[in-house]
């Protein structure tokens, strides 16, 4: 199996993990290096950006929120330093708008935890235009309005009153809604 993913991940195993969930980087660190890549972590925006300067890797995970900054900064760095790194976005707080933002910026993959080595070694050895095979287990339809109203709500500069409006719902439901983790 490792001789199989040396093939696919290509001569320069570089990996860059971004994330600020310590224990979750140690272990998707030793997954990874399991798998054959050359793993090099950072557990800050400003880490990641200096590695990314110093020694741009050809494959990145992100984590999206950070806790000094949002993680699409790294992957912007990423982009400027080297067009080819195949950039994974990977959040808690998945939502379409994010998603998108990540793909505009230049992100490969976007993928919401709980996503485990497998998905990320996946997202990351895909190659252009080769599609993913059909989830497993598809949002619930409590997960699909969520993700609308996550989108409403960016679409909307983050304000629950236009937002709330613009879904024809109470503003104080609307906030209770947002507060809520995302249903699975």
């Amino acid at each position: 199996m490792v001789e199989e993913n040396l093939q696919e991940i290509g001569p320069d195993k570089s990996l860059l993990l971004v994330d600020d969930d310590e224990p979750f980087l140690r272990r998707l660190a030793k997954a990874m290096e399991k798998r054959g890549f050359e793993v090099e972590t950072a557990s800050s925006v400003a880490a990641g950006k200096a590695i990314a300067t110093a020694r741009p890797p050809a494959y990145a995970v992100v984590d999206l929120r950070l806790e000094d900054g949002n993680g699409l900064d790294v992957v912007e760095v990423l982009r400027e330093k080297r067009e080819d790194s195949r950039v994974v976005v990977l959040t808690g707080y998945g939502a379409i708008a994010t998603a998108v933002a990540a793909v505009k910026i230049g992100a490969t993959d976007y993928l919401s935890k709980p996503a485990d080595a497998a998905d990320i070694m996946n997202a990351l050895i895909s190659r252009e235009g080769e599609l993913p095979p059909p989830p497993e287990n598809p949002m619930s339809a409590d997960r699909v309005r969520w993700e609308h109203i996550q989108r409403v709500y960016e679409l909307c500069d983050r304000n629950v009153s236009e937002t709330a409006r613009r879904l024809n719902m109470h503003r104080r439901t609307l906030q209770r809604i947002l507060a809520k983790r995302s249903p699975r």
